[in-house]
């Protein structure tokens, strides 16, 4: 028969490495488990104590903004609508003086024409 002892020993090291093989994986995952709860407790604790309060700046931050935008906008719509009109009064007045002044014009130049044509004809009767 075989000695087997050398075998047996051979298979109580592999038995025993293997077991060191699994304390040390437990052991890691018992540490990375560890780990993972340490770390989210503190992202826990930053997200209440810091971004909560930050996003409640933001949000009323945000909120102020877009007020002042909103104002801005009808302020805006304000300015335009006034210089509109304010353009639309100036076209209007400035048709009306330019009316006025061709009437007046027309009727000063048909007098001057007028006054040209008789002194034309006291002057051509004159002379003949």
């Amino acid at each position: 028969m075989p000695n087997l002892e050398t075998t047996n020993w051979l298979l109580g090291v592999i038995a025993f490495a293997t077991v060191v093989q699994v304390a040390m994986l437990v052991a890691l995952a018992l540490a990375g488990r560890k780990l993972y709860r340490q770390l989210s407790e503190r992202v826990e604790h930053l997200e209440a104590n810091h971004v909560a309060p930050l996003r409640l700046q933001i949000d009323s931050i945000l909120t102020d903004v877009q007020a002042i935008t909103a104002r801005f906008n009808n302020q805006t719509e304000r300015v335009d609508h006034a210089i509109t009109d304010t353009i639309d009064r100036v076209d209007e007045t400035a048709e009306r003086v330019r009316y006025r002044v061709r009437d007046k014009v027309s009727r000063a130049t048909g007098f001057v024409r007028g006054l040209r044509a008789a002194i034309a004809s006291v002057l051509t009767t004159e002379t003949t």
